[in-house]
């Protein structure tokens, strides 16, 4: 079995992919291939709805996309991971977002009972939105979304603020054990 992390910021090594490592290692502890994807530096760009993928399993633009998208139909677990800008997900994640959505409602719902959830990241404000947009995300495709100890939030504005976090930080662990936890469950 196998869990990923795409990790939506433009920022290499920052808070949230620190938040994302966190919670893959808690995962992985538990037996799980973990991978985390970076959207750092990938060309993503925004569905344009064309509605090719009403008829086929497929998306002509021409982008980095495809092989993320895969990598989220062969994984068991899928975690979004986004800081917040301006209130809501990156842009690069929320096109991953549409796009995959698109295509798997269309084709035979691809991404149903497998296991997902947010993590997000911010200064003080926007978590509460940005964690809700990504949540839905997970009940439209049909996933399985493990609860915690808290809401998959941490604070940090400056790179490894999240570090200081520590409540932020048990809880996205927690996240992962439950993750890894209900998996297993369901693969049983």
């Amino acid at each position: 079995m196998k869990a990923i992390a795409i990790v939506g910021s433009p920022r290499k090594n920052g808070n949230t992919e620190i938040l994302a490592s966190h919670t893959l290692k808690a995962i992985e502890e538990e037996g799980l291939d973990t991978e985390l994807i970076r959207l750092a530096n990938s060309d993503i760009k925004p569905c344009t709805a064309c509605e090719a993928c009403h008829k086929e399993e497929q998306c002509p633009i021409d982008d980095d996309f495809w092989p993320i998208y895969n990598e989220m139909k062969e994984a068991d677990v899928i975690i979004f991971a986004s800081p917040v800008y301006f209130s809501s997900a990156t842009p690069n994640l929320k096109a991953i977002m549409d796009r995959a959505g698109y295509i798997a409602a269309w084709n035979d719902r691809v991404f149903a009972g497998k296991v997902g959830g947010p993590l997000v990241v911010g200064e003080r404000e926007g978590q509460n939105f940005t964690f809700a947009q990504l949540i839905y995300w997970f009940f439209y495709m049909g996933c399985f979304i493990p609860g915690s100890t808290g809401w998959n939030i941490a604070f940090g504005l400056k790179k490894g603020d999240v570090k200081k976090d520590t409540q932020g930080l048990e809880t996205v662990w927690n996240f992962g054990k439950n993750a890894a936890f209900l998996i297993k469950k369901l693969r049983a």
